[in-house]
């Protein structure tokens, strides 16, 4: 999903929409990743065996996971529609829809496709965060919080830093800057290193005006992250805030090298 993308403007106390920080972080990605289990059997949280119409809709849905990989929509969704009609319980088809009517801009179904999927495995840390992530996409940030929490509660669930990290940024988009510390270090907790919370801490240091914190953050970030238009951008923003001239040049320039199209490096040549 890069699908939330609305322009970062520099200079402002904190950024308006959970749009502007899931463009920054590439939220989209987390969320694809989360869905890793999506095309899999949920065994592993009880002992009986699947039904014949569930063993059909998984692999319905792995094929539809497929598919959807492969950018072939059309038969995605009719693969996901099999899945379901086989077994109208089975989340995982549910959500995939939902991913899937997401992508092709049907807002609504996808919605009804995320509440269905919670609906009928309303523990599952992946069904949870994923819905999570389009309520806060929707600006239902207050709505999404409770879902995220439900995500980490999951015993199975294997990415919790992913739901923390989603939660920060959705805390992030509501300019509730505490909250977002909060779940962005509790994230953190799992992994010093972890890419998707590193840089929106960066970011929401610079925002508290904690511009060396903010350098800190940014450099574990470039340890083990890619370098994106948001990290230079920010990287140039947070160099100029500590009065160091050159870093702010060097980041501008690595800007424009490795990005001239980008939005940011527009967006920087407008103000000089």
């Amino acid at each position: 999903m890069n699908r939330r993308a609305s322009k970062h403007q520099p200079g402002r106390s904190a950024a308006s929409t959970f749009g502007d920080f899931a463009r920054m972080t590439g939220l989209a990605v987390w969320l694809v990743c989360s869905l890793a289990g999506c095309a899999s059997t949920s065994s592993s949280k009880t002992d009986d065996t699947p039904s014949e119409q569930t063993r059909a809709a998984e692999t319905n849905t792995a094929l539809g996971r497929q598919y959807i990989d492969r950018r072939q929509y059309e038969v995605a969704l009719d693969k996901l529609k099999r899945a379901v009609a086989y077994d109208k319980t089975y989340a995982p088809a549910h959500t995939l829809l939902g991913v899937l009517y997401e992508t092709l801009g049907q807002t609504e179904k996808a919605g009804e496709e995320y509440a269905l999927a919670v609906r009928y495995d309303p523990e599952d840390g992946d069904v949870n965060n994923n819905y999570a992530v389009f309520l806060c996409s929707q600006g239902k940030g207050g709505e999404a919080e409770k879902y995220f929490q439900a995500a980490v509660k999951d015993p199975f669930y294997t990415t919790p830093q992913i739901a923390y990290a989603n939660a920060g940024l959705c805390a992030l988009g509501l300019n509730n800057l505490d909250k977002a510390e909060q779940y962005l270090r509790k994230s953190l907790q799992y992994g010093a290193e972890f890419a998707p919370a590193l840089l929106p801490m960066a970011r929401l240091s610079y925002e508290k005006q904690s511009y060396l914190q903010a350098r800190a953050f940014l450099q574990r970030y470039e340890s083990v992250g890619e370098l994106t238009p948001q990290s230079l951008l920010l990287g140039a923003l947070i160099e100029r805030a500590l009065n160091d001239s050159r870093a702010a040049e060097r980041y501008r320039t690595a800007l424009f090298d490795s990005f001239p199209e980008s939005a940011e490096a527009a967006q920087v040549r407008s103000e000089q």
